[in-house]
């Protein structure tokens, strides 16, 4: 009987045309982001870099989990407003691959959960200790706790807007100290600038984004020459970088100012529009 069964199942999904059965987009999506990704990780890989530089982090391979995690709870078509990142920070990303991830806000906010391993080389004044860094994010700490203040809600926030990286790599020289692309030589910079153009330009087409926010004025830079040719609205935020005396000084309240101009709020608030 039970073989009868598996038969008529296999027969009857056997005529089931294939553009009617049920698919998950948004798990498309996902996986094609997670895609671009990994193609981008591979031809990042094929780079050389010297002296400043002596380790180089890449977030996406050893903290694939989390970052899984990240992409499947909260990315999804239709999402118009992009906040872009520059690159991951030590504190931040670097340690769980959730850009701006600082670790209370990924944890308890976000609610992320997986494994995180090492990097192939290791600085020992830059450990990696995952989901269990006990060092703030300052940068991290105040976007994503402006976004928790303002959408109450993850799912309000995520309705309407994506947090992405524009490199995902982490770069520092031999004291540890942070190297951020711009810093990087002439030579170095221009070919992983271009990967990452390319790589920036997919996503905002994939997840179907109008507006790119430029967290700082370097990500609002990468979108104008990545995006220059596209409909694509480009604006940038001040980068709430504690080296920063102005964020310093009332980082959210600026940010806020901001955001109200563009008049980008109703889409944090996930209000109607």
């Amino acid at each position: 009987m039970a073989a009868s069964v598996d038969r008529e199942e296999y027969e009857l999904d056997s005529i089931i045309p294939f553009k009617r059965r049920k698919t998950d987009p948004r798990s498309d999506i996902c996986d094609e982001l997670l895609k671009f990704e990994d193609e981008l990780c591979g031809e990042l890989s094929s780079l050389n870099f010297v002296s400043p530089v002596s380790h180089v982090y890449n977030p996406l391979e050893y903290a694939k989990e989390t970052h899984e995690d990240y992409v499947r709870k909260y990315c999804k078509h239709g999402q118009n407003v992009l906040f872009l990142g520059m690159n991951p920070g030590p504190f931040g990303m670097a340690q769980n691959g959730v850009p701006f991830g600082d670790t209370k806000h990924v944890k308890d906010w976000l609610k992320i959960r997986g494994c995180v391993n090492k990097p192939e080389r290791e600085h020992p004044k830059r450990l990696i200790h995952g989901l269990d860094c006990t060092r703030a994010e300052v940068s991290g700490g105040r976007l994503w706790g402006f976004f928790k203040e303002h959408s109450k809600s993850p799912e309000t926030f995520f309705h309407n807007c994506f947090i992405h990286n524009y490199c995902p790599l982490v770069f520092m020289t031999s004291s540890g100290k942070n190297i951020t692309p711009p810093q990087l030589r002439k030579g170095e910079r221009q070919p992983l600038l271009e990967l990452c153009d390319k790589s920036l330009a997919d996503v905002v087409k994939l997840i179907g984004v109008k507006i790119v926010v430029g967290v700082g004025k370097f990500a609002e830079e990468r979108a104008r020459k990545a995006l220059g040719n596209s409909d694509v609205q480009i604006y940038s935020i001040m980068h709430p970088s504690p080296a920063s005396p102005a964020a310093n000084a009332g980082w959210s309240d600026v940010a806020l100012t901001q955001l109200t101009d563009i008049g980008l709020m109703g889409y944090i608030r996930n209000e109607k529009l």
